[in-house]
């Protein structure tokens, strides 16, 4: 999908959160007094990705799925961006989102609708594709062997790149 949304004259930015350990949201309210888009939690790059996602004109946000939902990092990054964003004026709406799921067999539908509902909530514009933005396989790299995985993957690239275009000239 990146390598389409460049093809097309998008830049991009890949940041993999994996193995960061970030904790979730401790609805602590600092993030509602301050409103400035920053979590009280500060000691994890989650601030950063705050403020990257605010500058991006779209937000493409990818889980693989090991229990039938999103990561436990995925989940984190998602509700403490999500609270400390809508508490700081919603600087999210308006642009354009995308969810994006790598998936062994089940789980695929709950991770994909989890991050999508992130984006419906922060008022953005999910991008959709010709089919579920799923990539299946087990081992690492193996998505990259499902066919229709990688051609729903090109479509969203071209879809995303389209709406951003649409929406910011």
């Amino acid at each position: 999908m990146l390598a389409e949304l460049e093809d097309e004259g998008i830049a991009t930015e890949l940041i993999h959160a994996g193995a960061e350990g970030i904790v979730g949201c401790t609805d602590c309210g600092v993030c509602v007094e301050r409103q400035d888009n920053r979590c009280a939690i500060d000691d994890d790059p989650v601030n950063d990705w705050i403020e990257r996602m605010v500058a991006a004109d779209g937000v493409l946000i990818g889980s693989p799925v090991y229990y039938a939902n999103c990561t436990a990092t995925t989940q984190a990054l998602i509700e403490r961006c999500g609270y400390a964003a809508r508490k700081g004026g919603s600087p999210l709406a308006r642009k354009v989102g995308a969810a994006v799921i790598a998936v062994r067999r089940a789980g695929a539908m709950h991770a994909f609708d989890s991050i999508n509902h992130f984006f419906l909530v922060s008022e953005m514009v999910v991008v959709g594709s010709s089919y579920w933005n799923i990539g299946v396989g087990n081992e690492p790299g193996e998505v990259e062997r499902d066919r229709e995985g990688l051609e729903t993957m090109r479509t969203l690239g071209r879809n995303m790149a389209w709406v951003l275009r649409k929406i910011h000239g």
